[in-house]
């Protein structure tokens, strides 16, 4: 496999889970994969392929990225090829003659190819190998990017049911993971879950004032580079990519009233470097598989975590450090808030307003952004800092925030917690509100007693209460403000309270680079024109020919030698026989007029795959204990871990298949009850909130086992 990895692909080692998920279908078993973007999904089907009889086959919502994969296998030397509506009778019985006669490895299909019975026919007279079904969340109801034609992938499982089944996904929670799991009879699969960290993205929200100048001053810092602006509306794409052209940058709208000849044309740009930026509905990105993306800005308020953290993935699929941008202002949340009073199923209704709830308090967040982002898909980040967002990155200093806390308090109490926070604002700075003054609310103590912060400020020290279960939110469309007991508790103790500086413009992060940073840039710049002009007479996206990172590579190392050159990441046998030597004269030429010689660029290689047990010896120990009927508190002291360590192994243990007894471990009928309902309230499976909501008495790895009986 590693052979075929090096030959085919020009990679010297696995990403985390490929090898497990590759050798899980070569022993022909169903595994669902959950990976972020950019972690090397699709090599855990295409991988195998080229080892297994017959034709892997894709299925695939992206239709407009079907064709650059296949480009990207052929370079690769992989005989590939699709089949959807975008192809001609003649092109698609050209490509069935050819997988009939055993030509074709790879296959991609759109979902509703499968509803018409000559493609049924065609696939029963060919060797089905493997079915991998990518994007799988698709299938989902719950998720945010349903597509009714995946339904019909039932039909596969009937018509094949002796054929590995493998469903990917880059973001999906709890239900839909288990949605994706019913609807595709997958009970028996085995489970990857990847992390969701990508480390070589940073994460900054800036205040919505100024944002257009901001914009163009990010845009001057990250000249040449390729950027993806995602808007709220079809008219708000258009403008603000005509503004941005005027000012000399090429940039491109992207939406689906567009005509379709014009939206592909643009994006067809962009893929080619032919246009830096593209400024898009959230209608844009599903078709892309551009890896050279550095900056992803969300112009307007994304609708829900999910969706934010698909498009942000966009970003630095090649591994190298790319920025995550959001504007944020509340004036965005209430556009949502009315287009979400339309829906008029009250349970969509409902979620669409806890979703973007969710989306306002990662907004407004004073704490780490990768950390939070990473709880709410129900993964621990247990490092206290992660240099890689704007909080992280230019840490916020404490102020006392006991006095102003006690002035939000008492007007949320003195105007009889049933207003909103944006009338509890009014009256804390002394609106002349015309609700207000008939309430006589203008008469209360509290009215006008806040004049050293601003609106803004309030809002996110209100956002601070609440995540710190002092202040409560009840209510979907118009939540109203109340105290919690532990507020109550606050307010008669006097307590005191140390919050996060309200702070106007975080500093912007740039995550450490995987690769050397000191790369010949005048060289990096030759070769980009290189490959661009190759990619062109080929008609294929330069990414193709080589990434980013080969680029970067052979502008450190100067390799001249076949030998040499045949060690960047990416240059596999086939292209190394077809742009090998293009390269390596460039290289050699620049190496001699600077007088630079080629160092010797580093083989990576895979660490020796382990036997039977990959989860490896801690795990094996904490196992033993736990069939012993330890408690959680005796295995940390017996092995001197913390006991959310012992936890966390427990959950891992349960996850990866292991047949442990663990009802001995469920906490008293009360306690869980109690646990239960704050997971449901929370709305999700993150520790973090549950926590916030239940205080000191419940401890994390408490709350992680319970979780494990909740799911279950």
């Amino acid at each position: 496999m590693l052979n075929i990895l090096k030959t085919h692909f020009g990679f010297d080692q696995f990403r985390p889970l490929q090898e497990e998920i590759i050798g899980c279908v070569m022993a022909q078993k169903d595994a669902f994969v959950l990976m972020p973007t950019g972690a090397g999904k699709s090599l855990c089907f295409q991988l195998p392929a080229l080892k297994m009889p017959g034709v892997t086959l894709v299925i695939s919502p992206l239709i407009a990225l079907m064709k650059d994969q296949v480009d990207a296998l052929k370079a690769d030397g992989i005989p590939a090829e699709f089949i959807n509506s975008t192809l001609t009778r003649a092109e698609i019985d050209r490509i069935q003659t050819q997988a009939l006669r055993g030509e074709i490895k790879i296959l991609y299909a759109a979902p509703e190819r499968l509803t018409i019975p000559e493609f049924q026919l065609f696939l029963q007279k060919i060797v089905v190998s493997l079915i991998a079904i990518d994007e799988s969340h698709c299938i989902s109801e719950w998720g945010h990017d349903f597509r009714p034609d995946y339904r019909n992938l039932k039909m596969l499982r009937n018509m094949f049911p002796a054929v590995p089944v493998m469903a990917l996904t880059a973001t999906a929670t709890q239900k839909v993971r288990e949605d994706i799991i019913s609807q595709l009879s997958l009970e028996k699969a085995k489970i990857f879950t990847s992390s969701f960290n990508r480390p070589n993205l940073s994460y900054a929200v800036l205040p919505k004032k100024n944002s257009y100048d901001h914009l163009i001053n990010i845009f001057r810092e990250h000249r040449d580079e390729a950027a993806i602006i995602y808007c709220f509306s079809r008219k708000d794409t258009e403008h603000l990519a005509a503004d941005l052209r005027q000012e000399g940058f090429k940039a491109l709208p992207y939406h689906a009233g567009l005509e379709s000849d014009e939206r592909r044309t643009n994006q067809e740009k962009f893929i080619r470097d032919e246009a830096q930026i593209i400024v898009a509905t959230i209608a844009f990105g599903m078709g892309i598989d551009k890896p050279d993306v550095r900056l992803v800005i969300h112009y307007h308020l994304p609708k829900s975590i999910e969706g934010y953290y698909q498009e942000t993935g966009r970003a630095g699929r090649d591994g190298l450090p790319s920025r995550c941008i959001l504007f944020y202002s509340a004036a965005d949340a209430i556009k949502q808030q009315y287009f979400i009073r339309q829906i008029e199923d009250e349970g969509e209704r409902k979620n669409a307003y806890r979703k973007l709830d969710q989306m306002v308090e990662y907004s407004e967040l004073a704490t780490c952004r990768r950390s939070h982002l990473l709880a709410y898909f129900g993964e621990n980040y247990n490092q206290e800092r992660c240099d890689g967002c704007d909080i992280c990155f230019s840490p916020q200093e404490d102020f006392d925030a006991t006095i102003v806390s006690q002035k939000i308090m008492s007007a949320i109490i003195r105007t009889g917690q049933r207003f909103g926070i944006n009338y509890i604002i009014d009256v804390l700075v002394g609106a002349k509100n015309k609700k207000i003054l008939e309430r006589d609310h203008h008469e209360l103590s509290v009215y006008g007693i806040v004049d050293d912060f601003s609106k803004e400020d309030l809002r996110r020290i209100v956002s601070q209460l609440v995540l710190k279960n002092l202040i409560v939110k009840n209510g979907d469309e118009y939540p109203i403000l109340e105290l919690s007991p532990r507020g109550q508790d606050f307010l008669k103790q006097r307590e005191e309270i140390r919050l996060p500086k309200p702070k106007s413009v975080a500093k912007l992060s740039q995550p450490s680079d995987a690769v050397e940073t000191e790369y010949a840039r005048d060289l990096f710049e030759q070769l980009r024109r290189l490959r661009k002009e190759l990619a062109d007479e080929q008609g294929i996206p330069p990414f193709v020919v080589f990434g980013d990172l080969a680029l970067r590579q052979m502008a450190v190392y100067l390799p001249q030698s076949e030998e040499n050159f045949s060690r960047i990441s990416g240059v596999g046998q086939e292209k190394l026989k077809r742009y090998g030597k293009i390269f390596t004269e460039v290289i050699q030429t620049y190496a001699q007029e600077n007088n630079l010689s080629e160092k010797d660029v580093p083989v990576k290689r895979s660490a020796r795959p382990r036997r039977s047990n990959r989860l490896g010896s801690t795990y094996r120990e904490t196992k033993e204990l736990v069939l012993q009927k330890m408690s959680i508190e005796e295995m940390a002291s017996m092995r001197g871990l913390a006991a959310g360590t012992i936890a966390a192994h427990i959950e891992k243990l349960l996850s990866t298949g292991e047949k442990i007894d663990i009802d001995y471990l469920r906490p008293p009928v009360e306690q869980f009850e109690t646990i239960k309902a704050a997971f449901k309230k929370s709305g999700g499976t993150a520790l973090f909130p549950v926590r916030e909501m239940l205080g000191e008495p419940f401890s994390y790895e408490e709350l992680r086992i319970a979780r494990l009986f909740i799911k279950s």
